[in-house]
Parts: structure tokens; C-alpha cells; sequence
């Protein structure tokens, strides 16, 4: 009797250990950290995630964290002590997490960061995002090739917003639209009519909206108040663009000016097809997932992880190994194409 109970014990600890190490079992729990639902992208990103996780066979402990820092560190200690496997990361801020991941790392777990590059923590396992200096080089050269810079007289007049200083990738953006336009600011034929144009003076904490209009706001009543037109607004993404809108909107009366943007969410969208913005560029952010998906089961695997950057991204410990998918752009002409036909939105969301 002793004997057969032995067997039956190790029959159940080797399932156990397989449970707890294989991929696709629903004993493999994965942490997803999201810093916020106040932003559409973010909903989008979690829902997709955990579906996408759910669905290859994990159990999935999705937190949002109210863009609050406190309460981003309080939740991926909870994962961590609450025995997740992988964590998968997107951070308000950087550089705000290397304590509490020094004790996932001491517990060997390892961490994807989430399309914003977690900073000065060596327990950053990989990183998963789209090419986002590239993001930033789309917008450029489309304000490029619509004002045909290279060939129209000028001058224009241009004002640049970007985005929050604690997100890594916001240097990216700006300075992929400012690569792009810096010889045309330089020769005059763009004009900062502001003089804002370095990324500290043109930041928006948090991409806030409200920060976004409340500032366009200044720029409009100090420097555009006597008639002068604004030819083109370059945002980074669509939160900032929606804010720049809106003081459009209440405080402008020239050329409408062309805008750009990033994340394609529904409003902006909207205001594509009206008008009030130029284009939005389009991550698709269930390609995304689907990526950071396939990771999470090779690191559980004990695969080799698919990357496709080994040089760019240094996070002031450690060039990160990581993956960068292609951005693309939509406006009026093309988004039932990408948006609709790709099953993104329905017509009825984007009436």
C-alpha cells in the first residue's frame, strides 16, 4: 500500500511540476500590468492581451493602475508574490520600477516590457513594441509630402506637441517627426511661430488631453490671435491631437491646419472623416499581442525568444533584446480599409 501511494505522489508532483512550467496550462498564471483605462488604446491593449493569453491557455491576472504609480508597483508586487510566471509590463513611468522588479527578478520570473521600455532595471527580460522612431518619421513625412516641402515655396507655420516625459517612447516620436522636418525648421520654409521646439518645451505630462488643449490654448491667444495661420500641428498621438482640436476649435479662426496623430482611437477617427484631423498613425495592437503572446510561451518553453533589434534600445543598464512591429497610417482616404476591413472597428462605432 505505502509503495503504491508513493507512485501515485510522484505521478501527481511530475504533473504538477509540468503544469506549473509547460505553456497552455491553466495552472500558469501571467501577470499583464496596464497603467491605464482613462485612455482607449489601454483598454484595447488589456482586452486583447488577456483574450489572446486566455485563449493559448493561461490563466491571466490583468491589473489597470489609474496612471498612479503607487498603485502600478502595489499590483505587480501582488503578481509576484502571487506566484505569476511572466509579467508583462506597460509602465507610467520608466524609471519608477526597478525596486519591485528586483524582487521578480530574485524569484526568476522573467519580464516583457509592454510597447514602453521599462528603464534601469537589468530585470527586464525583452522588450515588445512597435519601431517607434519610425512611428514619428510617418508623421514627419507626411506633413513632408502634403505641404510638398520639397518643392512648395513657404514658409509654413508649425507647431509640435508631444508627449508624456515618463514614457521612453515619447523621445522616439518626436525626434523621428523632428529628423524628418529639422531641415525645412532650419531653412526657414517651416516656421515655429512659438519658438517651442525642443521636446522638454513641447511635452505633455501624462498625454493628457485637457494639458494638451490647455496649452495649445496659450500658444493660440499669444502668437495666432492677430489672423496668423497655423499650417500644420504635428502631434504624436491622438490624445494630444484631440486637445489641440478642441482649442482649435474655441479659439482659432484661420486655415484649418493639417494634424497628426497616433493610436487611430475612435474620436480622432471621427474627425478624420470631418475633417479636423489629418491622419493618426495605426498600431495594431492585437498584432502586438499576439506577439508578446508567442513570446510569453517560448520563454515558458525554454525556446529562443523571437527579436528582431538587439542594438537600439538601451535602458541605462542593458541593450533589451527586443521585437518592433510596422506601423502604418490611416486618414479619410484609406481607414475603411485598415480600420474596418480588418474587422478594428465596425461603421457603427466610427458613425
Amino acid at each position: 500500500m505505502k509503495k503504491i501511494f508513493a507512485v501515485l505522489l510522484a505521478g501527481a508532483m511530475v504533473l504538477s511540476f509540468i503544469g506549473c512550467n509547460g505553456s497552455g496550462s491553466k495552472s500558469v498564471k501571467v501577470g499583464v500590468s496596464m497603467p491605464t483605462k482613462d485612455l482607449q488604446r489601454w483598454n484595447q491593449d488589456g482586452a486583447n492581451m488577456k483574450s489572446q493569453l486566455e485563449k493559448a491557455g493561461y490563466q491571466v491576472d490583468l491589473q489597470f493602475a489609474n496612471n498612479d504609480i503607487a498603485t502600478q508597483v502595489s499590483q505587480i508586487e501582488n503578481m509576484v508574490t502571487g506566484n505569476c510566471k511572466v509579467l508583462v509590463i506597460a509602465s507610467i513611468d520608466g524609471s519608477a520600477l526597478k525596486n519591485v522588479l528586483d524582487s521578480a527578478k530574485k524569484k526568476q520570473i522573467p519580464v516583457i516590457a509592454y510597447d514602453r521600455l521599462i528603464m534601469n532595471s537589468d530585470a527586464v527580460s525583452y522588450y515588445a513594441t512597435f519601431d517607434n522612431y519610425k512611428v514619428g518619421t510617418v508623421q514627419g513625412t507626411y506633413v513632408k509630402d502634403t505641404l510638398d516641402l520639397d518643392n512648395a515655396q513657404g514658409p509654413f507655420n508649425i507647431e509640435f506637441t508631444a508627449g508624456d516625459p515618463g514614457d521612453n517612447n515619447a523621445g522616439f516620436f518626436f525626434n523621428g517627426a523632428y529628423d524628418v522636418l529639422k531641415p525645412y525648421v532650419e531653412s526657414g520654409k517651416l516656421n515655429v511661430v512659438s519658438g517651442q521646439k525642443t521636446f522638454d518645451e513641447v511635452a505633455t505630462p501624462s498625454w493628457a488631453t485637457e494639458t494638451a488643449q490647455s496649452r495649445a490654448e496659450n500658444i493660440l491667444s499669444s502668437y495666432y490671435a492677430d489672423g496668423t495661420n497655423v499650417d500644420v500641428w504635428l502631434c504624436s498621438n491622438d490624445s494630444t491631437a484631440l486637445g489641440v482640436e478642441n482649442a482649435l476649435a474655441a479659439n482659432y479662426n484661420g486655415s484649418y491646419p493639417i494634424i497628426t496623430g497616433q493610436d487611430c482611437d475612435i474620436e480622432n477617427t471621427k474627425n478624420m472623416i470631418a475633417g479636423k484631423q489629418s491622419m493618426s498613425v495605426f498600431k495594431d495592437t492585437r498584432t502586438l499581442a499576439s506577439q508578446v503572446v508567442k513570446m510569453v510561451g517560448q520563454i515558458l518553453k525554454g525556446e529562443k525568444v523571437d527579436v528582431n533589434d538587439e542594438k537600439t534600445y538601451d535602458n541605462g543598464v542593458k541593450v533589451v533584446p527586443s521585437f518592433l512591429c510596422e506601423p502604418v497610417f490611416a486618414d479619410a482616404n484609406n481607414y475603411k480599409t485598415i480600420l474596418i476591413d480588418s474587422g478594428y472597428y465596425t461603421e457603427d462605432q466610427l458613425k
